[in-house]
């Protein structure tokens, strides 16, 4: 029986002994097949070099967007001057005509230039007078001073259908004095966008 205590005393003693052992065997490093330092280095510089050309071509991008972006604000901005040039220059007339200046006819043909230009524009002519006359002589001279601006336009190219014609007479003058200088800024006809 002592013998067999002994016998179970080195068992309890040896089975401890081996797990210890074999749990603190150094484990063999298995390195993996394929990829060596210098390959690590290759396939990074590779990387590198794929993000910078892809950062190139965003910059690019974004720098072709912006350049886009500021001609359509440029051709809008000269859409907006040529439409405010095409408002703000009137024709004028010599006292009791309806008859085109050269100066006018100058204009007429810049203003035909941008009505076909914006082919969808209308356009509205009106007629103005000084306040010499009566009313009803000055409602038909501002008339007959819009329809000329409208056929000299219609002769330049311009659709009939897209101009209308009305007179004010002496009912809206440019310039409130009266002499002549505010009498020849008020013998004019100016245009309307609808």
């Amino acid at each position: 029986m002592i013998r067999r205590s002994w016998v179970i005393l080195a068992l309890l003693l040896l089975i401890p002994g081996f797990m210890f052992a074999a749990s603190c065997a150094k484990k063999q490093v298995v390195s993996e097949p394929g990829v060596t330092p210098a390959e690590e280095s290759a396939e990074a510089r590779r990387l590198a070099a794929e993000r910078a050309r892809q950062g190139a071509l965003e910059e690019q991008r974004l720098r072709e967007q912006r350049l886009a972006e500021e001609a359509k604000t440029r051709a809008e901005q000269e859409t907006m001057a040529a439409r405010e040039t095409f408002l703000d220059e009137h024709i004028y007339f010599e006292f009791d005509k309806s008859r085109l200046l050269p100066e006018s006819k100058a204009v007429l043909r810049l203003k035909a230039r941008w009505l076909k230009a914006h082919p969808g524009a209308l356009a509205v002519i009106e007629g103005h007078c000084d306040e010499r006359g009566t009313n009803e002589y000055n409602l038909a001279l501002g008339d007959r001073r819009a329809r000329s601006a409208k056929t000299y336009l219609v002769d330049l190219g311009t659709a009939a259908e897209r101009l209308t014609c009305i007179s004010y007479g002496e009912e809206r003058p440019l310039d409130p004095g009266h002499d002549e200088a505010a009498w020849a800024k008020n013998r004019r006809a100016q245009f309307v966008i609808e």
